[in-house]
Formats: structure tokens, sequence, C-alpha cells
């Protein structure tokens, strides 16, 4: 069994046949396994990616004769939708790639690897074994497998990650192999943590902060004050009558509607290359950083439409869901504010506060999509009207705006189309 500490102790057998030593077979050369402990905790090790590694480990467990035909690694992660991942090597043959979305854990209930990653154990477990089934999990499954070593890697922290060692061999493994196996727990063990907490790092950072934003986070610039200036495509999408929304229905009925109309906004705009900068309330802003400034409009356009086609489909309370976008393109500065450890990234500026004035211009006409004029000249889209000359507040000259003549129902409304 070996503990979360990493000090191993005996594993557990179950229903299983071990074979004893033969001198008459091929035995395992102790400066071998020294070699791959080694390897384990080395550069070349550490600079391969997963797929990389359980090949590269599988080649050489084989390579001094542990009769090894199916080695799998079970990465559990912290994300909002993977559970973790499952790598699988075989000698001959590419490594599968498995992702494990949350709602497949009932299909590894009451598993031997179920078993071994609740309970901390390692576990020996033979095909025929019923009360711990392993051989219908999709990676070992019609292989002929006769016999399993499931072992948990038990980080200092977090989820539990688990390794598999499977045989064709009849008799499985032998006990010297076996304890072999356990030798290589701890190092194994080690490598696998620091990839489960790289890949932890990475998926946290990108769903709470976005894939850009986490670049400059991992880059070392997170100190108060450091910025960038750039120009982009700016959106600003809220959502029509939630206050009224959310004072009237449950708490839980609320959220489910607002996720819904999350779940259709953000993949529209990440698609495309935008990045989601802040969630504020039923409001998403986020812009559009591209080398060519037409192409971040058109984008950000793009993005828009599915959107507003997205919003069509989906019913909220019995009422179909409307949204009010803002577009503008300008220049922003992007970067660190906050005070000692208690940081975030934001984009400030005279025309991040243009776009907000332009959502509220949305608000006061009743129509779905206004776009600024400089936003309007980066994009090839010609059905557009102007709703005229607004004054903005904290602006000093009125603002020309453009909506989309026939497109959404609300801008139909105002061009008197319906």
């Amino acid at each position: 069994m070996t503990k979360a500490g990493g000090k191993a102790t005996a594993y557990k057998q179950v229903k299983s046949k071990t074979r004893v030593d033969d001198n008459s077979k091929r035995s395992l050369d102790p400066g071998s396994l020294l070699s791959i402990l080694e390897w384990l905790s080395g550069d070349e090790c550490h600079l391969l990616d997963e797929a990389g590694m359980i090949a590269a480990f599988g080649r050489r467990l084989r390579q001094i004769g542990l009769p090894l035909d199916r080695l799998t690694l079970h990465l559990m992660t912290l994300h909002p939708e993977i559970m973790g991942r499952t790598y699988a090597w075989a000698p001959g043959e590419p490594v599968e790639v498995h992702d494990r979305e949350h709602g497949m854990q009932t299909a590894f209930a009451a598993t031997a690897l179920r078993r071994a990653i609740d309970f901390r154990e390692t576990l020996v477990v033979s095909g025929t074994d019923e009360t711990l089934p392993w051989l219908h999990i999709d990676v070992f499954e019609g292989r002929g497998l006769s016999q399993i070593v499931i072992a948990p890697l038990c980080n200092a922290d977090g989820p539990v990650s688990a390794v598999s060692f499977a045989s064709r061999e009849s008799d499985g493994f032998t006990v010297s192999e076996i304890g072999m196996i356990e030798r290589l727990l701890p190092a194994l063990r080690n490598t696998c943590e620091i990839r489960v907490m790289r890949q932890a790092e990475l998926s946290l950072l990108d769903t709470y902060i976005g894939p850009m934003t986490a670049r400059r986070i991992l880059a070392g610039r997170i100190r108060q004050g450091e910025v960038e200036t750039m120009e982009a495509a700016l959106l600003l999408c809220d959502l029509r009558g939630f206050t009224e929304l959310s004072n009237r229905l449950p708490e839980g009925k609320v959220l489910a509607i607002l996720n819904e109309y999350f779940d259709l906004a953000v993949p529209a705009i990440t698609r495309r290359g935008g990045e989601v900068l802040k969630f504020m309330g039923d409001a998403v802003l986020a812009f559009f950083p591209h080398a060519d400034v037409n192409e971040a409009s058109e984008k950000a356009l793009s993005a828009t439409m599915e959107i507003m086609d997205q919003l069509t489909r989906v019913v909220g309370d019995g009422a179909g869901l409307e949204a009010a976008i803002a577009l503008h393109y300008g220049k922003v500065s992007y970067g660190n504010v906050g005070s000692g450890r208690r940081l975030d990234f934001t984009v400030i500026g005279p025309d991040v506060n243009m776009l907000s004035r332009i959502q509220a211009v949305c608000g006061s006409l009743g129509i779905s999509v206004l776009m600024s004029s400089t936003f309007k000249e980066r994009t090839s889209c010609r059905i557009v009207d102007s709703v005229g000359f607004h004054r903005m507040k904290g602006f000093k000259e009125p603002v020309q705006l453009f909506a989309v003549k026939t497109t959404f129902k609300h801008n139909q409304k105002y061009f008197g189309q319906v």
C-alpha cells in the first residue's frame, strides 16, 4: 500500500495468483532498475510531455524484462469540465489520450481503479475478479490482459492520480516484478505530481482569468502598475431585464439562466481569439487584440452575430433572452491594478469608458447592437444605419453610432420593420 507521504509498504493482492520467481525465466537487472529511477528524476524525462513520458517509461520497462503489455496514467486535475486525463501506452502503438469529464465518474465506480484511488492502496487484481472489475474500462478492454497492478499516485495535496501496469502473462507478474514496480512508484509519483500541478496551474489560470492574462502572469508580469498599451476591438454584452428576472425567480433558476447565457456568449468570443476579461453580473467584457485592426473588428462583429443568433434559441422562464451589445475600436491600457497582494488584470482608458457609454445608449434606444464609427470603419459590414449623434457622459463631442438594420429583433423595432 502506498500512502500519501510516499512511503511504500506491502501491496494488496486481490484474488490473484502471483507467479513465483523462477531463475529459468529472464530476471530483472537491479542496475537497469537504477537507470530507470535516475531517468524519472532527470532532465530528459522532465522535458517530455505526458504522452512522451509514458511511452519512454513503458519502453524502458520492457527493455529490462518486465512483461508489460499495457501501461496507463490516470492524472486527475482541477478543471471545471474535465475530471482528469488518461494516457495509455502499449508496445508498438501510439499513446492514447482520453479526457475524463466529471459526469463519467459513475463509469469508474466500483472498479479496481476507483478502489486504488479512494483507499490509496496498491492493488494486484486478476482479470477474472468480479468484485473489482477493470477489464471493461476502455483502455483495457479487448486486449487479453490477465493481471493488473494499480497504484495510487498521492500528491502532497489535491486529487489522487493513479498508474497501472498490466500483463498478458497467464500467471501475471512475479513477486520480484511487483516489488520492482513498487520501487519505481515514489519516483514516478514525484514526476507526475509536477505535471499535475503544472496542468492545474494552467487550467485554473485559463479558467478564471483567460489565456492571454495567464501567459502574462506565468511570464512574471505581476507587479502593480505594470501595463501595456494596445489597440483592440472591444465588446460589452449585457443581458436585458436581468434585474427583474433575478428579483422574480429563485436563485437556482437565475444561476441556471445566467450560465446558459454565458455558455453561448463566451465560446462565441474565445473561438475568434477574443479574451473575456470580466464577468460583471450579467455583463461580459471582452477584447480582441490583433495585429490586423480590421481583422480584430471583424472577429468581434462575428462573435456578436453568433451571440444574438444563439440567444433567439434560448428560453428563460417562458420568455426569450435578449441582450444589448456595444462594439468599439480603440486604444486601451492593459495590466495590473489593485493594492498590495490583491491585484487584478483589467483594461482602462477613454475608449473603455466610451464602450460603456455606447452600451447605455443601447438601453435608452431599445437597440440590441450599437457600434461606434471607429468600429464600423474597420469592418466590411454594410447593412448598418446611423442612429444619429449622441452625447456621452464625460465626453465633450457628440458621438455618431450605428446599428445593424434588420438582423436583430430590437433593431427591427427601432427601424420600424416589426
